[in-house]
């Protein structure tokens, strides 16, 4: 009789979780309590289930709710893993998300499970990531800066109102570089014209003026 694991591999979703944290970017990786790679930490991740998830977009979304308190605002699909040696128990296929999370939501979303949770800089870590995530890591990291790039507004990663300081330090964040603030300026009234990005209407103290209050438009999508 043939292995059942060699007709039927292993199929997971993993996801790059990312954050502005201490003006920093940063990361969400998990610890795993079970082997293989017990004790190592990873990109949060779990099997398909086809009695539960519609499809692996379904699987990557139960993931993030049974690890945080909070509801993730953007999953976007990077690439595709496989082959018989990223995984012990065998042969297996990992579909890499890509989620975004905004900045005033980050202590919420690790809540009580905090021992088993953290937001790492991603271009810190102490040690390889279990498995092959260290590579996986650093191709959702590739897309989300050539998003950027090519003038992606990340806003699912700042508050639903932002001013566009924060908005262009967001964008600094991800890029690791300063960007051209009259240049910047200009390319928002671009997507403003375009109805990405509008007025909320309210303003807030800066620190030399008041400033004005932004938000995403209806429809938004992170695109670029």
């Amino acid at each position: 009789m043939s292995n059942p694991r060699q007709l039927y591999p292993l199929v997971f979703a993993d996801v790059a979780l990312f954050s502005v944290v201490d003006d920093r970017l940063h990361v969400l990786l998990v610890r795993r309590a079970e082997a293989p790679h017990a004790g190592q930490w990873a990109l949060p991740g779990g099997i398909l289930k086809p009695d539960v998830d519609k499809d692996l977009h379904g699987t990557a979304q139960r993931v993030l709710r049974g690890k945080l308190a909070v509801d993730v605002p953007y999953l976007e699909e990077v690439c595709t893993a496989s082959g018989p040696h990223r995984d012990e128990r065998g042969w297996s296929i990992s579909v890499l998300y890509l989620a975004l999370l905004p900045m005033d939501q980050v202590h919420v979303a690790v809540g009580n499970k905090i021992d088993a949770l953290k937001w790492v800089d991603p271009f810190a870590a102490d040690a390889p990531l279990a498995f092959d995530h260290s590579e996986l890591l650093r191709k959702a990291m590739d897309r989300l800066r050539a998003k950027v790039e090519r003038h992606a507004l990340p806003l699912h990663m700042l508050p639903q109102k932002f001013t566009l300081s924060q908005l262009q330090r967001i964008c600094e964040i991800v890029l690791g570089r300063d960007l051209d603030k009259s240049v910047f300026r200009r390319r928002l009234k671009e997507l403003h014209a375009q109805n990405l990005v509008e007025v909320n209407g309210e303003m807030v103290r800066g620190v030399q003026r008041p400033a004005q209050l932004w938000r995403a438009a209806d429809g938004f999508k992170f695109i670029g």
